[in-house]
């Protein structure tokens, strides 16, 4: 089946664009799809780093990345967060991430919730964002608690030591069986309260509850749900708006309906 278009999708972008100028708060939901048009690969599915096989030490990828896992076998852990950085190394935000920043700029009430652990949205100028799973350029020693921001993992040993007490240095992230971070959890919950009247969803595949429920409650209650994915999520076939389009594609052409750019500001 032939992949869709922007000129397929003309008329119901310019609709979805003008929802984007008369919103008062939107809500960007976004995950690994929108970093895929950055060359990032995904965990699992199709072209992921660990696409329907087991890691080289013969454990699922969910086990390996666990929290149990760092907790009782760090080196482990590390290989694989080490993988993932690598991965990560030398890519850059996306024209998608470049428009919604561009969005907040010039709106203001634009929040952004990420699942996305590349901190590719700070990057390109968003400010309002929700990093759920953490970041990778963030280190944090679980001993005494100290933090710093990297750059890239290069030139660390891996499992690196604290360089202030020897400890156990692990990336500011959420590993598998882990819990959301409260601070993260509370900001959220605080933009749900003040009632988004605009969410887009971005290259997730909506599994996580916490990620679903926010759109099905908009949908509900009547507020309008954009949905900006290549492929089909269980929330495809009730969003206002379904564009089957990459994320870097889509969200530059948004921007230019609703009467933003990412050159001239507001025409």
């Amino acid at each position: 089946m032939t992949s869709p278009t922007l000129t397929d999708y003309a008329a119901q972008i310019d609709a979805a664009g003008r929802l984007l100028s008369t919103a008062r708060r939107i809500l960007f939901i976004t995950g690994a799809g929108l970093s895929a048009d950055s060359g990032l690969p995904t965990y699992r599915g199709v072209g992921g780093l660990y696409e329907g096989a087991l890691t080289d030490v013969g454990l699922p990828i969910e086990q390996a990345l666990s929290g149990t896992m760092f907790a009782e076998r760090p080196d482990i852990a590390w290989r694989y967060l080490a993988q993932i950085e690598a991965s990560c190394r030398g890519a850059r935000p996306n024209a998608g991430h470049y428009a919604i920043a561009r969005l907040e700029a010039l709106h203001g009430a634009v929040t952004v919730l990420t699942q996305n652990v590349d901190g590719f949205h700070l990057a390109a100028g968003s400010r309002d964002v929700i990093e759920m799973h953490g970041t990778l350029r963030r280190l944090r020693c679980v001993d005494c608690g100290r933090v710093r921001q990297v750059d890239s993992y290069a030139g660390l040993s891996i499992p690196p030591a604290c360089p202030h007490c020897g400890g156990v240095i692990r990336p500011d992230v959420v590993l598998f069986g882990e819990s959301l971070p409260d601070q993260a959890v509370h900001r959220f919950e605080r933009v749900l309260a003040a009632g988004p009247d605009l969410i887009v969803s971005v290259g997730t595949g909506s599994a996580f509850p916490y990620i679903a429920g926010p759109v099905v409650a908009a949908i509900e209650h009547g507020v309008p749900t954009i949905e900006i994915n290549p492929g089909r999520t269980p929330l495809s076939e009730q969003v206002d708006f379904r564009f089957r389009l990459r994320a870097a594609e889509a969200l530059p052409a948004l921007l230019d309906a609703s009467g933003y750019t990412l050159d001239t500001g507001r025409g």
